[in-house]
């Protein structure tokens, strides 16, 4: 069977970037849970709907056609037609992101939308890295390898600080830090899919490595014939 590869972890942590060198490295396919409910939220907000009141939430979030492009080389996000890649990551997004992942019936479609992509790249025997939260624990608990990838928190947050400057020169790296513990409350705590480490996950903590060597220790945890 092909491989699928599990990565879960804070915001911050480097699960982007190294979700997709390992599947570059390996020829798999590269699907960046994260991006279909920042993609999610993009739409509630481009469509008024209020992104605190859950019901309001659930009552839309079959509306949106999300469509994501998997290989690690060029991957998007489409949301009813339209190339959100950009747009999903600005700051408006990333401060209600936790809200919409938080409500119920988003994370019903989207689990489920998650494991058909699993499914249709077995169908064509392309194996799968898949990161988000809660992936070794709720999308695919049979994944062949877990990983929960984490950093202290200067290191995310200046890490965070980095990805946003490019649109927002005036993002520091104090604005990055309030935000991750925000979000990590709310992910860590929120009743459906809480942010957690599988019980078989192998923990990896990028603070002092390069991405060339976060992305050579999950390699390693393979079987050598795997590698």
């Amino acid at each position: 069977m092909p491989l699928i590869i599990a990565i879960d972890g804070p915001s911050g942590s480097g699960k982007s970037s190294t979700s997709r060198g390992v599947a570059e490295r390996l020829g798999l396919r590269y699907v960046d849970t994260g991006a279909m409910y920042r993609a999610m939220t993009w739409w509630m907000l481009d469509h008024e709907v209020d992104v605190d009141d859950p019901e309001a939430v659930a009552d839309e979030c079959s509306r949106p056609q999300i469509r994501l492009e998997i290989d690690p080389r060029e991957p998007r996000i489409v949301v009813d037609g339209r190339d959100v890649s950009h747009a999903i990551r600005q700051d408006d997004v990333a401060s209600s992101v936790s809200k919409v992942a938080a409500v119920p019936e988003v994370r019903a479609r989207l689990v489920r939308e998650q494991r058909q992509i699993v499914s249709r790249c077995l169908a064509d025997d392309i194996g799968v890295v898949m990161e988000g939260r809660d992936i070794g624990t709720v999308v695919l608990p049979d994944a062949d390898l877990k990983i929960y990838l984490t950093a202290d928190a200067e290191a995310r947050a200046e890490r965070r600080a980095r990805e946003q400057q490019d649109g927002d020169p005036t993002y520091d790296v104090a604005s990055a830090a309030a935000n991750l513990a925000d979000r990590d409350r709310r992910d860590s705590t929120r009743t459906v899919s809480p942010l957690q480490a599988a019980s078989d996950a192998w923990h990896v903590d990028g603070t002092h490595l390069s991405l060339d060597e976060v992305i050579d220790a999950v390699i390693g945890y393979l079987p050598p014939g795997q590698r």
